[in-house]
């Protein structure tokens, strides 16, 4: 029984400058929605002062999508949960463009397969 799927996403030697940029960002997130259906029902997005990276949410009608940037160590990460099947999205690709990335490292977790192999639900 799968009930969603979630990329757990980290991304290394990126711009700093690129990190601190919410309107990057935001681009970004309107890409993945776009590219991937999905909808948004809400977005909370925040800018640390001086120096500091950006930390953004958006809640959608699949479930959510973050990011939280350190541009002091030049890195991103990036969470995508949702319930229902989506193709693959090139995070390389478009990470490499919009920030920068030199490496980046993608996790995809079937959520709810291991609790299929429980008896009763519990663990």
């Amino acid at each position: 029984m799968i009930v969603g799927t979630e990329w757990l996403v980290e991304a290394a030697g990126c711009d700093a400058d690129s990190l601190r940029d919410e309107r990057i960002l935001q681009s970004l997130f309107a890409l993945i929605i776009d590219d991937l259906d999905l909808k948004s029902v809400g977005a909370v997005w925040h800018k640390f002062p001086g120096a500091g990276g950006v930390t953004g949410l958006i809640a959608l009608t699949e479930s959510h999508l973050a990011c939280h940037t350190y541009p002091e160590h030049g890195t991103a990460t990036f969470n995508l949960y949702c319930c229902r099947t989506r193709p693959e999205w090139d995070w390389k690709t478009h990470l490499n463009a919009a920030l920068g990335a030199k490496y980046v490292l993608v996790h995809r977790i079937e959520r709810g397969n291991e609790l299929s192999h429980t008896a009763g639900g519990e663990i």
